[in-house]
């Protein structure tokens, strides 16, 4: 059976994408949590001033939103329930202190002015970091 010998890399981008900075490649699983489904995410939780439900359209509010939460950010999943938008972003701390848990009242303070675009007849009114809601009730 054929071998090709590696010349460079490690197991790092494989096993520690959630890792912002490079660390050594004897430490990267030496008792550290390890997401193989993706990086690590931070949460938030917006709140519309009117429902949001039928501006899903191209260039429409909750594109919008999106595309101004990815000037700092990325979006890696998200969920529109009425007046209620969750965000799933990566890298932890784009919007503050990625060392608090749960994010603090800054971060959210933050994500809240990156999020919260001019469009006429809405607005983003409140955002916590309580987590992302997965399914309606």
């Amino acid at each position: 059976m054929a071998y090709i010998t590696p010349v460079s890399g490690d197991a790092q981008p494989v096993f520690a994408t959630d890792v912002r900075n490079p660390i050594l490649a004897s430490a990267s699983t030496a008792a550290t949590p390890v997401n193989l489904a993706g990086p690590k995410l931070d949460f938030y939780r917006v709140v519309a001033n009117t429902s949001v439900a039928t501006q899903q359209g191209v260039q429409e509010y909750v594109a919008n939103v999106i595309q101004a939460i990815q000037q700092t950010a990325t979006v890696a999943m998200y969920q529109v329930d009425g007046t209620i938008l969750s965000f799933g972003i990566f890298p932890t701390g784009a919007f503050g202190d990625s060392a608090a848990n749960p994010p603090t009242t800054t971060d959210t303070a933050k994500f809240l002015t990156a999020a919260n675009i001019t469009y006429t007849g809405y607005q983003l009114d409140s955002c916590t970091s309580i987590g992302f809601k997965l399914a309606a009730s």
